[in-house]
């Protein structure tokens, strides 16, 4: 326990949940306090939380952990690899890798306006960007979805929280921010905001066709980190624009 609490950054944390792993997986007997303690430690935080791997949200102990991976797979090596590989995400994300300049400045507004869930979605549609094109399309669209929703609910605009698209819910969060078309006179302004509900449009269509959120056909399109890439920006930009229309409405009344 002394050691974990010695452990001074949440990359250095992971590193060592993974390490654990790794030698309860290949027949060494770890600290299980040790693994419980670190499990909590990164869990707690919502932009982690995304990224960590299935199994160790699922596994609780070190017990479950190693009835889990015992059936898995039969030889070290292939635990090894697995491990590796389920944590590169994280460990790419805490330690920087990936990450334009532009992410962090998006990242740090989208944390002040909701950590929990915005800023949550955004970390989840990074981390995948470079690894899970598929999954870093169907996030990108997620964190407009939940900016729209997040903007709606504070502003007690109803909608149907079941079952709207995601155009439909940003005219809605439009009109409340006086970002429509439709509300303005200049012909540059409503060219450009015409755009930006193209974009959002644009992403819910992409997420249906390639993303991971519905089954495929036999015969499909398969996105490439490129075009993860381009989803997740312009998901991030929009998301960053609506927040800060919100920040300036909301300013002006107070």
């Amino acid at each position: 326990m002394d050691v974990i609490q010695e452990l001074e950054t949440d990359y250095e944390r992971a590193v060592c949940l993974q390490n654990i792993l790794i030698a309860r997986a290949t027949g060494e007997t770890p600290s299980p306090g040790d693994y419980q303690l670190l499990r909590q430690l990164l869990l707690e935080k919502a932009s982690i939380k995304q990224l960590m791997p299935g199994f160790v949200r699922t596994n609780r102990d070190l017990n479950q952990f190693w009835q889990f991976i015992k059936y898995e797979f039969k030889k070290y090596q292939e635990r090894r690899d697995f491990i590796y590989t389920e944590f590169q995400p994280l460990l790419d994300s805490l330690e920087g890798k990936n990450v334009a300049p532009a992410d962090t400045s998006i990242s740090d507004a989208l944390k002040t306006f909701d950590e929990e869930g915005v800023h949550a979605a955004w970390e989840k549609a990074l981390g995948r960007r470079a690894n899970d094109p598929e999954g870093a399309i169907t996030a990108a669209r997620s964190l407009l979805e939940t900016v729209c929703k997040h903007i709606l609910d504070i502003q007690k605009v109803p909608y149907n929280s079941k079952k709207i698209e995601i155009h439909e819910l940003y005219k809605l969060v439009a009109k409340e921010l006086n970002l429509s078309p439709d509300q303005h006179n200049e012909a540059i302004f409503k060219q450009i905001l015409g755009g930006c509900s193209a974009i959002v449009g644009g992403l819910g269509t992409l997420r249906n066709r390639l993303g991971d959120a519905h089954g495929q056909g036999k015969i499909r399109a398969k996105p490439s980190p490129r075009h993860a890439e381009l989803a997740v920006n312009l998901a991030g930009s929009m998301a960053i624009f609506l927040v800060s229309s919100w920040n300036e409405r909301h300013s002006n009344k107070t």
